[in-house]
């Protein structure tokens, strides 16, 4: 079972969303999924997933033996995925802890932690309890330099591997050279960048409604984005425009 932490240096970067978005896509490829929302007491990749109606039990409860894991696990309505709630309240809870109730996983594939966002609240938690890590940036100056402090703390923690996902990017931008594109924040980062999601109104039009649909843009950046996840390939599948020569003009 591959444990990968999907974190990044500031909120509002979409990391939520991108934990979401690569867990349906890793299972429509038959892979067994368990999406595990590590941000106690700020939960809310239930909503993300629109599960949250339906949760029962969460991870607060495992804790405290009102339940086993396999109970607390909320299938994905979108996909073959299954969701691990987090408690409410229990901001309280220690790395220990938490890394009991992720060994406690079985029957699974990968096993993707969304960590609260910033290098505190939590991080250390969620990151030890993974083997690999996922650092979600935007191409904005403030989010790449938060994602090199949080690149940079991620090696104290002997993973794995660690990679990046750009989301948010503009290709049109990229390709006129108003935008840094995911080739350039990798090569800043000194991390590749494996998946590159574009700014896309699809996810925000269809996330209340269900999932985004397969013709979407960011959809099929997602699927790249996971086939890199799954053959643990380093290509940077960014989608580009074409025809124009691009100028950097953010130098």
């Amino acid at each position: 079972m591959r444990k990968i932490v999907v974190t990044s240096g500031k909120g509002g970067v979409g990391k939520t969303t991108v934990t979401a978005s690569l867990g349906r896509c890793l299972a429509d490829m038959g892979y067994a999924v368990v999406m595990v929302d590590a941000d106690v007491g700020l939960n809310n990749l239930d909503v993300v997933t629109g599960v949250d109606s339906r949760v029962v039990y969460d991870i607060g409860d495992v804790l405290s033996g009102k339940c086993h894991v396999f109970q607390a696990l909320v299938r994905d309505s979108e996909s073959s995925a299954r969701i691990l709630p987090s408690a409410g309240g229990g901001g309280e809870m220690s790395a220990q802890a938490f890394r009991g109730v992720i060994d406690s996983v079985t029957d699974c594939d990968f096993l993707l932690i969304d960590c609260p966002a910033g290098i505190e609240n939590g991080f250390h938690r969620a990151v030890s309890a993974a083997t690999e890590a996922i650092v979600v940036t935007t191409p904005s100056a403030s989010a790449i330099r938060d994602a090199d402090k949080v690149i940079t703390l991620l090696s104290a923690y002997r993973l794995e591997d660690v990679s990046l996902a750009v989301n948010r990017l503009r290709p049109d931008m990229a390709a006129r050279g108003e935008m840094m594109d995911a080739e350039d924040i990798a090569r800043l980062l000194h991390t590749p960048a494996i998946g590159v999601i574009p700014e896309d109104d699809c996810i925000t039009i269809y996330q209340q409604l269900g999932r985004v649909p397969s013709f979407a843009l960011s959809e099929k950046a997602f699927l790249l984005f996971a086939d890199n996840v799954a053959n643990r390939t380093k290509k940077c599948a960014e989608l580009r425009m074409t025809g124009r020569r691009r100028r950097r003009r953010w130098l």
